[in-house]
């Protein structure tokens, strides 16, 4: 009987340790631009909304806070990183920066430098960082294009940061993904973008599972 009991109360705390450490409050914040606004579509069509969905599907413990800005660029980033830091207190900061400096042609060492700049404060704010890769038409010569696409998987090692190695992977090049302007994904495309980054999201908001694997 004692043995019975004894097994009880081991999954009774087993369960309720669970269940407290499920209900801690987990804020992700999205600084990124147009491509995390759901310009062109109504707000809650757009895959930052979508994987706001999942995530309180999951637990009501997540907590998604967008900072994103269409037209930002790595540099206004930089500007803006530290005070929606202090604002939010973010567990995670997913960065989806880089695709209008690219398009505007900035050099690869302003866009290297600027998101090294973001990571670095989220680091010092104890915020873990998921990068969010972007790729560039290839009209911009083959040299830029792949310096450019090199940026974030040379910080992602750097820093020993998450990647996501492209926001638009599976269906980049499918025109019938993208509005009439041909950089924006339209409402079909926003479920592709939180399946590209829930395989790297979810093992952050779950270490301990990750740990046990590992074991």
């Amino acid at each position: 009987m004692k043995k019975i009991l004894i097994v009880i109360c081991f999954l009774f705390t087993a369960s309720y340790g669970a269940a407290i450490a499920s209900t801690n409050p987990v804020t992700v914040m999205i600084l990124g631009d147009s491509l995390s606004t759901s310009y062109g579509m109504p707000l809650q069509a757009g895959w930052v909304n979508l994987l706001q969905q999942r995530l309180q599907a999951h637990s009501p413990a997540y907590q998604v806070i967008n900072v994103s800005i269409s037209g930002e660029t790595t540099l206004g980033g930089r500007n803006r990183i530290n005070q929606a830091l202090q604002a939010h207190n973010p567990d995670i900061v997913m960065v989806g920066l880089g695709g209008n400096d690219g398009l505007q042609g900035s050099s690869i060492k302003s866009i290297y430098e600027n998101l090294e700049a973001i990571i670095t404060s989220c680091l010092q704010n104890d915020a873990a960082v998921l990068l969010l890769g972007m790729q560039i038409p290839p009209n911009y010569g083959i040299s830029y294009t792949q310096k450019f696409r090199d940026i974030y998987p040379q910080l992602a090692k750097e820093f020993q940061v998450n990647l996501v190695p492209f926001l638009l992977d599976g269906f980049g090049e499918n025109r019938e993904y993208f509005q009439s302007d041909g950089i924006h994904p339209n409402i079909r495309a926003q479920e592709i973008i939180v399946e590209n980054v829930w395989p790297v999201l979810y093992p952050m908001l779950h270490p301990e599972q990750v740990a046990a694997s590992v074991d």
